[in-house]
Parts: C-alpha cells; structure tokens; sequence
C-alpha cells in the first residue's frame, strides 16, 4: 500500500495514578482538540461490539439505511446553508462515516481469518478481547485497511509502590506484542510507511521510593527526562539519541525538547511546523508552541 504520507501507530503508556478519573482522561486523547469535530478519533471497546450502535435496527436494510441517511444529509445541508455552522458540516461526515464503519469494523475485528501462524508469532493471549497483544495486533489490521492514525492505550505503569511486580508483568504484556507488531508491518510491507512510537508522558526516577523492602517499593513521577523508542515510516532503525547524567536525572547530550520531538514528527508527515498554523479563533496556532523548535535530523533515515 503506497501513502504520500505515513500512517502514525502510537502505543501510549500511561502512567496516571490508578485511582484517576482514567475514562474522562482517556477521551481527551481521541478527540480532536481545537480542530472540528469530524476530526475526532473513534474507540474501540473489547468485546462483542468494538463500536457502540454499529448494527442495523431490527427490520430495517443496508438499503433503507442508506436511504435515511441521504434524507438526513439533505436536511443538515439545508440547515448549514441557513446558520453556516461546521458544526452541522462534521454531523453529515460523522454519519457518513458511521455508515461506512458498520461494513468494515464487524469484519476488521474479527480475527477468524487471520491464520495460526498469526497467534504462533503473537501470542495465544492476541486472541483475547482488550488484552494488550489483541489491540496490538487490530492496530495492525486497521493499519491493512488504510487508518491513518491508530492509538493503543495501556494502563498501570504508575509504579510508586510494588515495581518489582508490577514492572515485570507490564513488560511481558507489551514486549512480544511490539515486536510482533513491527514485524508483521514488514512482512506485508508497510513498515517503510508506517511509523511506530511508543512512549509514554513522563519517565520515572531511577532511585527507589516507598517501603523499601524487597517487593515494595517504587518509582517517582520524572519530567526532566524520558525515553520512548520509534520504528519505520523514516526514522533511523538501531540508534540511541541522547543521554543523562550517571544518575539518570538531567540530560547531558543531545537533549529534544518535546516541542523539537513535535517538529520531527511533523516533519515525517510532510509539514514544515515554522509554515503550518491552524486559526483558532483568529489567533494563528503553531502546533510546535511560540518558542523555536527543530527537526531531529539525527534521528532520520
């Protein structure tokens, strides 16, 4: 599959406190931000119905449905022209699109025709609903079916207390997934065009907090430096970029900003972020933010 631009999986490890109100948080994350609504990313649940209200009514066609959502569109298209809101605009494409996800999302997700092969390089574990490999491995079928910009969420890592539990099962459940998420992306070549991130918003203290014993204790919140690793769509394969101090606390060589990190991802989609503003309100809005930012040639292929 050719893409003048790269498709962008992002697998987000969160480290919020267990007891955060972790839904109202995660919505953020899939929302469009100050761009309009149509731009807004779509969850998918575990289970049975990946997305909430995608089934026909009982008695009602494909047909039929189609039918009531071109009499609807017509009425939205009447009342934009009457108060121009883009408002009514995202309704028509949030329809449209919803109408298209009911033919696609049932068959994306179920994985009945992926071969054994699949679950013998993923894991037993990618067959169950929500687990980490499952999302990693629908990530790769959404990516097949031309979504642009795939999130996968994962939970937990807030280890002030217990890590040598905690920490251990945490990586299990993401290592093999990662990998094997890479590695199909090559198998089927996509993985030139896709562009893989994994990281999460802060990093952790290298030194311990907590009861101290030897199963319970933990690690503090960290924002003066982070890792996160990237894979494919342009970037360096087999690099470190950066270091710390000999106690992991300050960065002493080729330090990025976030902004710079910002910079460099727009780059890899084919936008200069010192030309490309958005208007919010009349107010031109640099997604690099108002200080100087740069791409991360380092890291390019």
């Amino acid at each position: 599959m050719n893409r003048d631009l790269p498709t962008f999986v992002v697998m987000n490890v969160k480290q919020s406190h267990p007891k955060a109100n972790t839904q109202a948080i995660s919505a953020k994350l899939w929302s469009a931000g100050f761009l309009s609504p149509e731009y807004a990313g779509v969850g998918l649940r575990a289970g049975a119905d990946p997305v909430l209200y995608l089934s026909d009514p009982d008695g009602v066609s494909r047909d039929v449905r189609r039918k009531m959502l071109d009499g609807l569109s017509e009425l939205n298209q009447i009342q934009h022209e009457k108060i121009g809101s883009p408002e009514t605009l995202a309704r028509i494409a949030q329809y449209e699109m919803a109408f298209r996800m009911q033919s696609s999302v049932p068959e994306m997700a179920d994985l009945s025709s992926e071969p054994e092969s699949t679950f013998e390089r993923w894991g037993e574990e990618a067959r169950e609903p929500g687990s980490f490999p499952n999302t990693a491995l629908m990530a790769r079928r959404l990516v097949e079916r031309g979504v642009r910009f795939v999130q996968i969420y994962h939970r937990g890592w807030d280890v002030h207390a217990f890590a040598p539990e905690v920490l251990p099962a945490q990586s299990r459940d993401v290592d093999r997934a990662s990998w094997a998420l890479v590695q199909d992306l090559k198998d089927r070549g996509l993985f030139e065009d896709t562009l893989v991130l994994w990281g999460g918003e802060f990093g952790r203290t290298i030194y311990s907090q907590g009861k101290l014993t030897p199963t319970d204790y933990g690690r503090d919140h960290h924002p003066r430096c982070f890792s996160l690793w990237m894979a494919g769509g342009g970037v360096k394969g087999g690099v470190v970029h950066g270091e710390t101090d000999e106690f992991s606390y300050n960065i002493t060589k080729d330090r990025v900003h976030i902004r710079d990190f910002q910079a460099t991802l727009l780059h890899l989609f084919g936008i200069d972020h010192e030309r490309f503003t958005y208007d919010l309100q009349g107010l031109p809005a640099n997604l690099t933010g108002v200080e100087p930012a740069r791409v991360v040639r380092e890291i390019l292929a």
